[in-house]
């Protein structure tokens, strides 16, 4: 029932997505048949002078009618566009009655076909019946060839109908298509800026921590007087730490572009910095880059963790081979020394845990964290 209710859509009333060969064929149509018209009218001895003039103002007039019929469906007015049509027929009845029977008749036709084309359809079925029910009492035929014409003229303005909703649905699909394209695109260049956050947040929080920490005990041991060579030794480790972090910013900056990278070895060299304890289980396999990067920087951020909220600590990096997953633990004994900064709670409040669990929810994977006794651990399980 909707359908025979329902408005054509605005796309298959408007111009949107015709081609312009398309366009250039009904215009050609539009002007032949205005020819055609016009000098049947001017060859018409029956209309000479003045009268023809006023019928060829009236024709203008029926044509400004029809083009406005055109404009008010596009918007979907109902009410101007039956008021339009019921000119229209009057007017053709006034041609007739005037001696213009051909423009009388094209008048009709017309208003019929564009009524099935572009109003709603069990609302276009009585307009059009009236308006063909107009050309055919007044042409009088025989009762076969009326119902050829008026058959005619319903089919032809219903073949256009369908002919434009093909076309506005056409459009519309496309329209849909590119909208979603964009929104892929967006979406995918979001996910690409909150990749990088990550991996900057990773790389700079790791290794300017550490700097900072080794820069703080030296300005303390300045500010104490202590002897130059134990200044000297924590500037040092402080430069190694931005080496290492260029490093790492260099291995980052590899991953990003899909490479792959020896995770074992990275896990092995960052337990042995830090003074951990490295162990492995399982028959090693080889990683996709986003699961290596991110078994990578959840090491660093849980080993960074430790050196700031649990100094003095024992701890042990486990890195498992499960049958469908990897997986990595980092566990440490608790403090052994008050901490310079509060500790990092169980539910996870740090923005680095937070950047840990994202990471490991964007491979479906899972990340838990929390104290362990005395102590703090964090489990990561990624899927292969």
């Amino acid at each position: 029932m909707t359908r025979w209710t329902q408005w054509p859509s605005r796309q298959a009333l408007t111009r949107q997505g015709v081609p312009r060969i398309r366009l250039l064929i009904n215009g050609g149509i539009w002007v032949g048949g205005t020819g055609w018209l016009l000098a049947g009218v001017v060859r018409d001895d029956a209309f000479p002078g003045m009268r023809r003039v006023a019928l060829i103002a009236a024709l203008a007039g029926c044509a400004a009618l029809l083009y406005a019929l055109r404009r008010v469906t596009v918007d979907h007015r109902l009410a101007p566009a039956l008021a339009l049509l019921a000119v229209l027929v009057g007017a053709g009845a006034a041609l007739h009655a005037a001696g213009a029977r051909t423009p009388a008749a094209t008048v009709w036709v017309v208003s019929a076909v564009l009524a099935m084309e572009r109003l709603p359809l069990v609302i276009a079925l009585v307009c059009a019946a009236v308006a063909s029910g107009a050309y055919v009492l007044a042409r009088g035929d025989s009762p076969l060839t009326d119902a050829v014409t008026v058959g005619g003229v319903l089919l032809g303005g219903y073949a256009l109908r369908l002919d434009e909703e093909a076309r506005g649905t056409a459009y519309l699909l496309l329209e849909q298509e590119r909208a979603a394209r964009r929104a892929e695109a967006e979406s995918a260049a979001l996910a690409e800026r909150s990749r990088i956050a990550r991996e900057i947040h990773d790389v700079l929080a790791h290794s300017l921590s550490a700097q900072l920490v080794h820069l703080e005990a030296a300005r303390l041991l300045i500010e104490r007087g202590e002897d130059s060579a134990k200044v000297l030794d924590r500037v040092v480790a402080a430069r190694g730490m931005a080496r290492d972090g260029l490093a790492e910013t260099r291995q980052a900056l590899s991953a990003l572009r899909g490479e792959m990278a020896p995770v074992e070895d990275f896990l092995r060299e960052s337990a042995a910095a830090g003074g951990a304890r490295f162990a492995r289980a399982g028959e090693p396999r080889t990683l996709t880059a986003e699961a290596g990067l991110t078994l990578r920087r959840v090491a660093q951020e849980a080993l960074t963790n430790v050196r700031k909220h649990a100094p003095g600590a024992r701890v042990e990096l486990r890195l498992s081979y499960e049958e469908r997953a990897v997986a990595l633990e980092v566990r440490d004994s608790g403090a052994r020394k008050a901490p310079a900064a509060a500790g990092l709670t169980a539910s996870g409040a740090g923005y680095g845990l937070l950047g840990m669990r994202e990471r490991a929810e964007l491979l479906g994977g899972t990340l838990e964290a929390g104290p362990d006794g005395e102590g703090f651990v964090v489990r990561l399980r990624v899927p292969l």
